[in-house]
């Protein structure tokens, strides 16, 4: 199992269609992309969240998968679409038991 985990916080340009938009990438991802075994983005209700307003939390069934997951069309148009709503991020990739 590997795990990748994307915290983000959003330009105020980030609204409701923004994030509706993102859901159907997300969706698209968990269709389209092999070895996915969970895939969610939402809002973070942590109170030490550091500005960090929402999150993708993925699992895969192995590294190989999370390194085709990253070259897929659907996580490359979903990067494309949320980049300039990106104010700052914060990456975790690894393994899990």
């Amino acid at each position: 199992m590997y795990m990748h985990i994307v915290m983000m916080e959003f330009t105020a340009a980030a609204g409701p269609e923004f994030f509706a938009q993102v859901q159907a990438f997300a969706k698209r991802i968990l269709q389209e992309c092999t070895g996915v075994q969970l895939y969610h983005f939402g809002a973070n209700e942590a109170d030490r969240s550091s500005g960090y307003s929402h999150a993708v939390v993925s699992v895969f069934e192995s590294s190989a998968e999370h390194d085709r997951y990253q070259i897929s069309p659907a996580h490359v148009e979903m990067k494309a679409y949320m980049g300039p709503f990106i104010q700052r991020i914060a990456v975790y990739d690894g393994g899990a038991l």
